[in-house]
């Protein structure tokens, strides 16, 4: 058996097509979906997601306010600037580019975004609201994981999940929304972590498996079952003396030995990664829509 590849880029690109399209159908209507962004500091990795999300907003229409504040700006001046952009009404969603540096306390800043602005779907109202099955805005990396085993075909009503990780992040809600009594969950999920005394025990009877741990090589082809669907959220850096930057990226599965075994999987890059920043748009799309009554 070789598995078949669950193309992320492709995927995200088809919703990118139809959010582009929905963006032109609401600005005939006089609504501009706009987005405002928030990076505090200099750190490479959050530079490159804010610039790819630029791209992406300025690629379906969407209005972006991009804000890059220095690495000392003060948490008063930081909450002010997010107070403003709660009562823009040009702004339908903010995004506070995490990590914030240590002076700042990152849990005031989330909280001090209006719920009706939360695209990243991290407020607590927003997740009170998705494990009582409201209707709100869903993290976006495990709402982009849903979205591809839906579009996949993989069939989640009934199917037995192994999550592995249990961050605030991706674990936790992913979990409660395949739990979900809704057309996109229906399923009967498993969570492991670092204390799960037997991780091979649960994926061995797995028809999907999530591996969302932070470590290469979490999930191996002796801990899965023929057939399994793997979905590879990790992106981890490995030494690559072969690479001009000296490393390549990995995910949390062992993919060669995976894809022998597997009937889809997922790759690192180019699987659950592109999702996210394509689920921040659509997030931010559904919150104009709410703001205008749609």
């Amino acid at each position: 058996m070789s598995a078949k590849i669950i193309d992320g880029k492709q995927i995200a690109a088809d919703i990118r097509a139809e959010l582009k399209a929905e963006v032109a159908n609401l600005k005939t209507k006089g609504i501009v979906p706009g987005i405002g962004v928030i990076l505090v500091g200099a750190d490479p990795a959050s530079i490159s997601y804010v610039t790819a999300k630029e791209k992406a907003c300025e690629e379906i229409g969407i209005y972006s306010d991009d804000n890059r504040l220095p690495a000392e700006t003060s948490e008063k001046d930081l909450l002010a600037l997010v107070n403003k952009m709660n009562n823009d009404p040009k702004i339908n969603g903010i995004l506070v580019q995490l990590p914030l540096p240590k002076h700042i306390d990152e849990q005031k800043i989330l909280l001090a975004i209006a719920p009706a602005k939360d695209v990243d779907g991290f407020h607590p109202v927003s997740v009170g609201k998705m494990c009582i099955g409201q209707k709100t805005f869903l993290p976006c990396t495990p709402h982009g994981v849903v979205q591809l085993l839906v579009r996949a075909g993989v069939k989640l009503d009934g199917a037995e999940v192994v999550i592995v990780g249990r961050s605030n992040i991706v674990g936790k809600p992913l979990a409660n929304m395949l739990i979900q009594k809704s057309p996109t969950g229906n399923a009967t999920v498993t969570v492991c972590h670092t204390r799960t005394k037997d991780i091979a025990y649960h994926t061995k009877r797995a028809d999907i498996v999530i591996a969302a741990a932070g470590r290469p090589n979490t999930i191996t082809a002796d801990m899965v079952k023929p057939g399994v669907v793997i979905i590879d959220v990790g992106v981890n850096r490995i030494a690559d003396a072969t690479k001009k930057n000296g490393f390549r990226l990995v995910g949390d599965v062992d993919f060669e030995g995976l894809k022998e075994k597997a009937s889809l999987i997922t790759p690192v890059p180019g699987g659950v990664g592109p999702m996210t920043i394509t689920m921040l748009l659509y997030n931010t799309v559904e919150s104009a829509k709410m703001a205008n009554g749609n």
